[in-house]
């Protein structure tokens, strides 16, 4: 296991939105955790094959804060030693219910194409379905 110090963020106040904005105030940061979430992508090449089409400069960047903020792991993967492979933490997976609320708020009110199978399952049963992918987070981070 790979030990990091957490960099400490300016905090612009007290409140704890904003406080919380402060480390997910970026795009990219929680597309990274949905896509670590729900496309069981955890290597930089993944990454970069994502629909938004990150910019490789800002890929290195927001993996580098999810991890000083104690959000990802890093480690060298076991095919390659060149290559690293992120897991989410337990403060990683803890944001699961936060990005679930985003998607099926983006699907309500704005033009999306949500996975349909997963889209099914959270407006069938969003508790168990978040469940399901807590567990299967959590195997993935014991797992590494």
């Amino acid at each position: 296991m790979i030990f990091f110090k957490m960099k400490q963020l300016k905090q612009r106040s007290a409140c704890p939105v904003s406080s919380s904005l402060d480390i997910l105030g970026d795009k990219w940061m929680l597309l990274l955790l949905r896509d670590m979430l729900f496309a069981d992508k955890s290597t930089y090449g993944e990454f970069l094959q994502s629909a938004e089409k990150i910019a490789t400069n800002i890929l290195a960047d927001r993996l580098a804060l999810l991890e000083s903020q104690e959000l990802v792991s890093k480690e060298i993967a076991a095919d390659k030693k060149s290559k690293f492979t992120y897991r989410l933490t337990e403060k990683g997976i803890d944001l699961l219910p936060v990005v679930v609320e985003l998607m099926l708020w983006g699907t309500r009110y704005c033009p999306t194409i949500a996975e349909p199978a997963l889209l099914a399952a959270l407006i069938a049963d969003k508790d168990g379905t978040t469940a399901h992918y807590r567990r299967l987070a959590r195997e993935k981070m014991r797992a590494g």
